[in-house]
């Protein structure tokens, strides 16, 4: 095993040091500040540190589904008895990757196989040149944080040229994700694709707002024989000939019973515990990827069928003889989702959606418009409340579609309230500022219950 050059060593201790001070003082988790103190110190430390890892480094990215499927490339290759790296908070600009890196480093050496890296799409220009991941895996490109990231343009010119930067990297892509099969074409990077073909979707998870409606390469508007949500599905161009490719690995005889969904993928048989579709898609992205790099797989069917999807972002609570559903949504495409899930629910329900404009959220909240929110119309709700500092936007956006709201200025006491005289059956629903605030006012509820729980991402449960 390589040793680590001096001035990395300096620099590792004195992240290490910075984020036991972090915790110390109670002011964070302590995993992106290590690495901007880290790299002050060796700017070459990224590189130094992933030059360590002994077998492969997989890096993840895209819009949607980057922090679910890295866990499970993570949790499969432990599976097979790995010792493998992640960032798994999130953190997954420069610093907190450099942090996840020089935080896993013990008494001088990094004792990794591999090393799972979720990648923030704008922030791939500077990490991937440093990482040189032997394989990209991209999920999906939409909108997101539009005064970050701006339109898909830029979005994709950026995964672009971050790709093109590292030209060994395996590439393994959603082929039903037209962007993604433009890069295909526009990338001399190894590559291969997976899909899906089966129509699992139901009406709720698609928008009437694609995302991608012109081919770029002729100008002419694609057009889809399926389109199962987004701008994800099975388009053609009719003017040059452009069309989704051929997948390598397909997703096959998809069986949703009973909260688990079963399918096949060359010929191997795999169960999730989920009532999301799309997951479908993550547990997919993550087989082609072990299949793409060679490891091993012998454990992975038994994995995912244990595999918890929450991650946090998709909890259920148990208050006072009410199920609180926790879920994030912080796009079009994310959101459209969830309205999916609470409408295939058809008991009656409380709904409260909370959005904020932090830097954390994006300023710009304008994406709610493009969702299609006319689905709560049938989603059995008894009352629909609007929270967070964009409380009255939200009511706004919802009084054009003819669906009535009330505002809650206190988030803490509305929770009380639909947990002690509603339905029984909550569904919440929050941007990224809100999250961690919801969730924690939600465990105090339950620990305020006598004889209450509290399970944490625990979604294979959340609709009966």
């Amino acid at each position: 095993m390589k040793k680590i050059r001096w001035r990395s060593r300096l620099a590792i201790a004195c992240a290490k040091l910075t984020s036991l001070l972090i915790r110390w003082l109670h002011r964070g988790n302590g995993v992106t500040l290590p690495g901007y103190v880290a790299r002050r110190i060796d700017p070459e430390i990224l590189s130094v540190l992933s030059g360590l890892v002994g077998e492969k480094i997989l890096a993840v990215m895209g819009t949607n589904g980057k922090t679910t499927t890295n866990r499970i490339l993570f949790e499969a290759l432990r599976a097979e008895g790995k010792e493998v790296l992640i960032n798994s908070t999130g953190a997954n600009m420069l610093n907190g990757v450099i942090s996840a890196f020089v935080l896993a480093v013990e008494k001088g050496r990094l004792k990794a196989d591999y090393a799972c890296v979720e990648v923030d799409e704008n922030a791939s220009v500077e990490i991937l040149p440093m990482l040189k991941p032997d394989c990209v895996l991209l999920t999906n490109i939409s909108r997101d944080q539009l005064d970050r990231f701006g339109e898909l343009d830029m979005t994709y010119e950026k995964i672009k040229f971050a790709v093109q930067s590292v030209p060994g990297a395996r590439l393994v892509v959603n082929g039903d994700d037209a962007f993604l099969g433009f890069l295909l074409k526009e990338c001399e990077n190894p590559q291969e694709v997976y899909g899906m073909e089966e129509e699992i979707f139901d009406a709720a998870a698609r928008s009437e707002v694609l995302e991608n409606t012109f081919c770029r390469f002729c100008g002419a508007r694609l057009t889809y024989s399926l389109i199962h949500y987004g701008q994800l599905g099975l388009y053609r161009c009719p003017g040059c000939g452009f069309e989704r490719p051929w997948p390598d690995y397909k997703a096959k005889n998809i069986v949703e019973q009973q909260g688990s969904y079963s399918f096949t993928v060359e010929e191997k048989f795999v169960k999730i515990r989920t009532l999301c579709p799309y997951h479908v898609y993550n547990t997919l992205a993550a087989y082609g990827t072990l299949h793409a790099v060679g490891a091993p797989r012998e454990h992975f069917g038994k994995t995912m069928e244990q595999f918890d999807f929450g991650n946090n972002r998709e909890s259920t609570f148990f208050i006072g003889g009410a199920r609180v559903q926790l879920h994030l949504a912080k796009n079009p495409m994310g959101f459209q989702q969830k309205l999916s899930l609470m409408c295939s629910d058809s008991r009656p329900k409380d709904i409260l959606i909370l959005i904020n404009d932090t830097a954390q959220d994006g300023r710009d909240i304008s994406w709610l418009w493009d969702v299609d929110f006319q689905h709560l119309k049938d989603a059995h709700a008894a009352q629909i409340l609007t929270g967070g500092a964009r409380r009255y936007d939200m009511g706004l956006r919802l009084k054009y579609e003819g669906i009535s709201s009330k505002a809650a200025v206190d988030v803490g006491e509305a929770l009380r309230r639909l947990t002690t005289k509603g339905t029984g059956n909550v569904y919440v629903v929050v941007n990224y500022s809100g999250l961690y605030f919801t969730n924690h006012i939600l465990q105090d509820l339950a620990r305020e219950e006598k004889g209450g729980g509290y399970y944490e991402a625990d979604h294979r449960t959340s609709v009966s």
